[in-house]
């Protein structure tokens, strides 16, 4: 189960939790422009645009879970795992497997908009990475500087969405989460007006009952209301710093805490990392479950020219700055 969402200040910042019950081992790649995506049904991919996003670092194919392009363009595949259907290869289409779809947007889209006119003629297979690497039941959210989407391939086909919550969670489909903020149209930051009935006088007690109603538990539809109440309310100063700091507190807002999710005996899911990128500036920061500083990578410190992956395991270690 995870979170993603899409700020803008002066600029993009965009990023998700990942939440599982494990890690398959995460790194941060930076992909040069010259390294070559082998693609099992279509041309490989030879030359791109530079990537910088987390990836499974178990395997030599860049598997990446989120991240974004030199053009500013970024991307996150989030689980979808009741409603997503894959399908075998058609004939006149682009047949791409789940784990090239980040791989082939970020490489050939340099906007929502290119990548939405590519998007239409992409049939997503079943085809695994490997026999015993089952498929990743995925949607995906894409986002510039202008506009967000949302793309799920489902039984009637591969949908498109405007996302103007500029979040996504996981089941159910986005357009059934999108309905369900029809709920929550009162919640508001602003202290709330009596108007439970004009012959009982009620007063607030507290600050905050603006957002009364405001789920809290961890399931993916509620996670999609807060984190859309908290990302569409909040408000920043539009410095790097701040922005990042903002972000970080929007998804702070859906993290999950070891114990309160058990998904078997004895095993917990827990927010495994929490990423924000700066498109214009092509830095991938994040953090851990058990480290909370924010460490930082910058695709353009590398060779953008080259051909060879640079990997940057992630840093779970917990960093403490003693001021005594």
């Amino acid at each position: 189960m995870c979170t993603a969402a899409a700020y803008r200040t002066d600029g993009l910042y965009f990023g998700r939790t990942l939440d599982y019950e494990f890690s398959y081992g995460d790194a941060v790649m930076v992909v040069p422009r010259n390294y070559s995506f082998k693609m099992g049904r279509t041309d490989d991919i030879s030359s791109h645009y530079a990537i910088i996003g987390m990836a499974c670092s178990a395997f030599d194919y860049p598997l990446f879970y989120d991240g974004m392009n030199e053009k500013g363009l970024c991307m996150a595949g989030l689980n979808f795992v009741k409603s997503a259907v894959y399908r075998e290869p058609v004939e006149g289409m682009t047949n791409v497997a789940q784990y090239e779809l980040i791989p082939l947007i970020l490489g050939k889209c340099g906007s929502v908009k290119e990548a939405r006119a590519l998007l239409r003629n992409i049939n997503i297979t079943n085809d695994c990475y490997r026999p015993d690497l089952p498929c990743a039941k995925l949607h995906w959210i894409i986002a510039d500087g202008e506009e967000t989407i949302v793309c799920e391939s489902v039984a009637e086909g591969v949908k498109i969405y405007d996302d103007p919550a500029q979040v996504l969670t996981n089941e159910p489909s986005f357009d059934r989460q999108m309905f369900n903020l029809n709920n929550y149209m009162a919640l508001s930051p602003k202290n709330p007006e009596n108007t439970f009935s004009r012959n009982i006088p009620l007063d607030m007690y507290s600050r905050g009952m603006g957002a009364l109603g405001l789920p809290g538990d961890l399931s993916s539809m509620s996670r999609f209301v807060r984190a859309a109440y908290v990302c569409g309310n909040s408000i920043s100063g539009s410095s790097e710093n701040e922005s990042i700091s903002q972000f970080f507190h929007i998804l702070g807002s859906v993290d999950q805490q070891r114990g309160c999710c058990e998904v078997a005996e004895g095993k917990y899911e827990i927010t495994i990392y929490t990423s924000c990128c700066n498109a214009q500036k092509g830095i991938y920061y994040y953090t851990t479950y058990e480290n909370h500083c924010i460490t930082g990578v910058d695709m353009h410190r590398e060779n953008l020219d080259g051909s060879t992956v640079s990997v940057y395991p992630i840093i779970n270690e917990q960093q403490i700055k003693m001021q005594n």
